[in-house]
């Protein structure tokens, strides 16, 4: 059936109609995806779009892609015709221009659909292979897979290093045919993932960790100083005892709240830009591999993590002392055991890395930007600004006593009566301990269990 017989067929049945809506399906691009390939044109690199969609949608993806420049920078020049006369007409001219452009900047591309391909190709491939000497971009829409190997074929002829990305099935020759076959898997399927030479789940960048690292780090490396940190105590049992008002903290929410979660989180963003920073300008000018760095700036962590650990535990015991410099120690016999493997990705790194002086002055430094803050702040707090757990604390490591820690605030709002203020100093005449607390107590009966004193 021709064309005018169709458009006749059209035009009996559509009319008098009512729109009742209309439906528009945008592919959005992903992030970076325009300045990407902006950057790689500027290194000389030449991009041929192949697909099945028509030649309008093709063209304005190639556009939003930076595929081609719009008017007046670029000049899209259009290959059509459905009859060999048509086509070698419309290729005469474009190679034309072609030639006279190629000492000029301006950006010069040439479209082609798959019907006047297969004709170019096959009556007129000397004149279809200049033009693919002398294009650095082209769109080739409604071309078949078959098609899009012929094209790949093509340009390998022409001495080119050809790399093939696709996500479909109808991708899976044109891959194939090329020096390096990407294959995205997706929504479109798992063909051309498993045809390609690389397979990625999508465009995306490039993980500074192997993914074994990142399995170790939350599984070995963290785990056991934190399990272990759970024995820690602020403060020991007869403090607490002696003095039960200080447990007005967990109640008035003192060491769990808001400003505590945004405290640690603005101190790990620290750390992070002290490893990132330190560890990229450490090894800006060695010809370092992805794999090095990653594990210069794990390394770097893992010391924070044990200096970090250390700084905030209050009562050391050869159990956490176990888990927080065995478990730095253990770090470094994993890795030395997969850098010994020769199948891994991360052979011999770690025995490179530890051979190099720059590897320990990096870690020093990483160690010395991230805890000298968080040491000077503590210092400060503890100095000038402590507060009641603080002073009890001090008390309990020097030895000595303390005169009074004061009022603790924030009670509960049912509470109405004031705390007195709180004396460690016993007399001496007093021996049990957990007399001048108890009778203190808010909410406690003033009894006296001492030497002849009856109960009540």
């Amino acid at each position: 059936m021709s064309q005018w017989r169709i458009a006749e067929v059209c035009q009996r049945l559509e009319h008098d109609l009512y729109i009742l809506g209309v439906t528009a399906i945008e592919d959005r691009l992903q992030d970076g995806v325009p300045e990407t390939i902006e950057t790689l044109r500027k290194a000389g690199i030449n991009f041929w779009m192949l697909t099945g969609d028509k030649q309008n949608t093709a063209i304005q993806i190639a556009l939003s892609c930076n595929f081609i420049s719009p008017e007046p920078k670029g000049q899209l020049l259009l290959i059509d015709g459905k009859s060999e006369e048509d086509v070698s007409r419309s290729l005469e001219r474009v190679l034309l221009t072609m030639r006279n452009t190629t000492s000029e900047p301006k950006d010069v591309a040439f479209v082609i659909d798959g019907w006047a391909l297969e004709i170019a190709v096959k009556h007129h491939r000397k004149d279809f292979v200049e033009l693919a000497i002398l294009s650095r971009t082209a769109i080739c829409c409604r071309v078949t897979p078959s098609q899009k190997a012929q094209l790949v074929e093509i340009l390998k002829s022409c001495d080119y290093r050809t790399l093939a990305i696709g996500d479909g099935g109808n991708d899976v020759r044109m891959i194939q045919q090329a020096d390096i076959g990407v294959g995205i898997s997706g929504r479109e399927g798992l063909q051309a993932a498993r045809a390609a030479d690389y397979s990625i789940g999508r465009v995306s960048g490039t993980s500074l960790f192997n993914s074994v690292s990142l399995m170790a780090y939350n599984v070995f490396y963290t785990s056991v100083p934190v399990l272990v940190s759970v024995i820690d105590k602020d403060l020991s049992e007869t403090s607490v005892m002696q003095h039960p008002q200080i447990l007005f903290y967990c109640q008035a929410g003192r060491l769990l709240n808001p400003s505590t979660f945004a405290g640690w989180f603005g101190r790990s963003l620290f750390h992070a830009i002290v490893v990132f920073v330190i560890t990229i300008h450490a090894y800006a000018n060695e010809k370092s591999e992805m794999e090095e760095l990653g594990m210069v700036a794990l390394s770097g962590c893992i010391w924070l993590q044990a200096f970090v650990v250390a700084q905030e535990t209050n009562s050391f015991t050869v159990l956490q002392h176990l888990s927080i410099w065995g478990n730095l120690v253990g770090f470094y016999v994993i890795n030395f055991l997969f850098s010994a493997i020769p199948s891994s990705g991360m052979y011999t790194i770690m025995f490179r890395l530890c051979s190099q002086p720059s590897y320990w002055i990096t870690m020093f430094l990483i160690v010395g930007a991230g805890m000298g803050p968080i040491f000077a702040l503590k210092y400060y707090r503890y100095t000038y600004r402590p507060s009641k757990i603080n002073i009890l604390q001090q008390a309990e490591r020097t030895g000595g006593p303390i005169v009074t820690i004061g009022n603790i605030e924030t009670q509960p709002r049912t509470m109405e009566k004031e705390v007195s203020p709180l004396s460690i100093t016993q007399p001496k005449n007093r021996s049990p301990v957990y007399e001048p607390l108890l009778s203190e107590s808010p909410n406690a009966t003033r009894r006296s269990f001492g030497p002849g004193t009856p109960k009540e």
